[in-house]
């Protein structure tokens, strides 16, 4: 039966990194169930599979952190990828604290569990930053709004790592038996700022686009992450023992986290668009003539000597491919068609052998 506030039922559940650090245990809560470890050299490796799951997710951050920082023009482009530099760093600690590379038992092992919990508050709150930033209460990219991100965002850390380091050294009224306040901040807090994330990008999708596609992506963003804590929290130890210790639910929360976060990127890959006043086109000029003479005209074959020479009528010069901008420019010289007649008969055979006709 889950109590509010202690870890021992959740614990016994799912193999969490702060477990070991919880309880009055010296050796702190264990599962009852959990996966099969291999040894590398003397050394156990734990969770194999979700390490592996861990470097996916790595080479799939840079990826989206990658195309976020190319889209230049989109609106939020440098808060938005905050949120991926703090993924990128919260799965680092996930390899680092589930693996065994630094034992349970060694004295900088809390403090890399503190700093975990810590990067997983400060990414929901950064996340859910991002929800107010399509509401434009700042102009984003300014320095306002990235310290504000970034100053909220270490205060949340810098929050949470004290109370993780003050419940598992029982530092004040923190006791490790009775964790009301790591409770509160992981299973309470992060939870309520990615809620209040999806309720935002809700609200300025409808009030705002012209389509509702994108709330397919940010719906089956919610969707993975609510499968994902209810498959570790509550059914880990019942699939650890129909999958007979091969992975539990660790490895399938991890793969939906990542699904999670990849819709996230997907979502907000479509609700910004880049600006095509400042992109760049490597295509060459394109010069568009407007109005050509037509064919059975005697003058047909000049026509493309006449599309080339400057101030002739019906000739529309249209930079389709200026760096400047997508858009282009155009200008058309207008001629009186006493003139237009002048020129064209100057283009004539018979006038051109007058011209060269020798004195």
């Amino acid at each position: 039966m889950y109590k509010f506030g202690y870890y021992d039922q959740i614990c016994a559940t799912v193999q969490m990194a702060a477990c070991p650090l919880l309880g009055e245990s010296l050796l702190g809560y264990e599962p009852t169930c959990y996966a099969r470890n291999i040894e590398v050299r003397n050394a156990l490796i734990f969770q194999m599979a979700t390490l592996i799951i861990d470097v996916i997710a790595l080479f799939m951050t840079i990826i989206m952190i990658v195309h976020v920082r190319s889209k230049y023009t989109a609106v939020g482009r440098k808060e938005m990828v905050m949120v991926f530099y703090l993924y990128f760093l919260l799965v680092i600690l996930d390899f680092i604290t589930i693996s065994g590379i630094i034992p349970i038992s060694s004295s900088v092992y809390p403090y890399f569990v503190a700093g975990y919990l810590g990067l997983t508050s400060a990414l929901c709150w950064c996340l859910m930053l991002n929800g107010v930033v399509g509401f434009q209460w700042t102009e984003d990219g300014t320095a306002a709004s990235l310290w504000t991100f970034r100053l909220t965002s270490l205060v949340i850390f810098g929050l949470m790592y004290f109370i993780s380091i003050g419940t598992f050294k029982e530092i004040g009224s923190l006791s490790k038996s009775h964790p009301i306040g790591l409770f509160i901040m992981y299973f309470i807090f992060n939870p309520f700022c990615l809620l209040v994330y999806v309720v935002l990008q809700v609200v300025v999708v409808v009030h705002t686009l012209d389509e509702y596609w994108p709330l397919g992506n940010i719906s089956f963003a919610l969707i993975f992450f609510v499968i994902g804590q209810v498959l570790q929290i509550f059914l880990s130890d019942k699939i650890c023992e129909g999958i007979k210790h091969y992975v539990d639910g660790v490895f399938f929360g991890t793969i939906c986290t990542l699904l999670a976060v990849m819709m996230v990127y997907k979502y907000w890959d479509s609700i910004t668009k880049e600006d095509l006043e400042f992109s760049v086109d490597g295509k060459g000029n394109t010069w568009e003539v407007k109005e050509l003479l037509n064919e059975d005209d005697e003058f047909a074959p000049y026509a493309g000597q006449a599309a080339n020479t400057v101030g002739y009528a019906g000739v529309s010069f249209a930079n389709t491919a200026s760096q400047y901008g997508g858009q282009g420019y155009a200008s058309q010289q207008q001629v009186h068609p006493q003139y237009q007649q002048q020129q064209q008969q100057q283009m004539h055979p018979q006038y051109q052998q007058q011209a060269y006709a020798p004195y």
